[in-house]
């Protein structure tokens, strides 16, 4: 299991350097060339600049003491990896057609409500600390963190991600990405119940019911709970 870890943390190693390259380059031209910015190319310099600083802040997490079987991970990665590839790639196979074009302002207000989408993922990931993984799982010394965002929802790092991905989706306007939104959103969905099942039998469900009752699971002011 340790050489798999390792293999998985050098590639995403090697993919953020890449990214970070992309991103290096892509601010270099735009600047050298004195290029206008879109909405779309903002939207997209955001998603990067989040992927390579989320893959630096790996080191800063604990030991998993808990993980829940292989295959009940993989239920929530298939969805979450191919909806993640539709929209990040999804526009190459229908040659940049989109199903709708948006007005400037629109456009750039889709660019902010993605930009809020990954800033809500940081202040979660900042209210865990060493408690994030990328993974579900139980860590060493476990809590349920229920300050900062997670007054809003239990889950705020899938919330973000799901709001930036639908207006990532609905700026480029093409059926691959939005359907690529989508199949992420109904991946986070899936983690975050495998999430819930694992650490309520974990650390017993008393110590998560109360939370669970009160707080929405992935929209924020939800009346129902659980």
């Amino acid at each position: 299991m340790k050489v798999f870890e390792w293999l998985g943390r050098g590639i995403l190693a090697i993919l953020g350097l890449l990214v970070a390259a992309s991103v290096v380059a892509n601010v270099y031209f735009v600047i050298a060339y004195r290029l206008a910015v879109s909405p779309i190319v903002a939207s997209t310099l955001m998603w990067d600049v989040w992927m390579v600083s989320w893959i630096v802040a790996m080191v800063w997490s604990r030991r998993a003491a808990a993980r829940p079987p292989a295959l009940d991970q993989l239920v929530h990665w298939l969805p979450t990896a191919i909806g993640f590839g539709l929209l990040a790639f999804g526009s190459l196979r229908t040659h940049f057609a989109p199903l709708w074009r948006l007005p400037g302002v629109a456009g750039w207000v889709l660019a902010g409500v993605c930009g809020a989408g990954l800033l809500f993922t940081w202040w979660a990931r900042v209210s865990l600390g060493s408690l994030w993984s990328g993974s579900v799982s139980r860590k060493e010394d476990h809590t349920v963190i229920q300050g900062g965002p997670y007054r809003l929802v239990r889950h705020p790092i899938y919330t973000g991600l799901i709001i930036a991905a639908v207006a990532q989706g609905a700026l480029i306007g093409m059926a691959a990405n939005l359907v690529g939104a989508l199949l992420m959103a109904f991946g986070f969905w899936l983690k975050a119940r495998l999430e819930e099942r694992f650490l309520s039998k974990e650390l017993g469900a008393a110590t998560y019911s109360e939370y669970r009752r009160r707080t929405p699971m992935l929209v924020p002011f939800w009346p129902g709970r659980g």
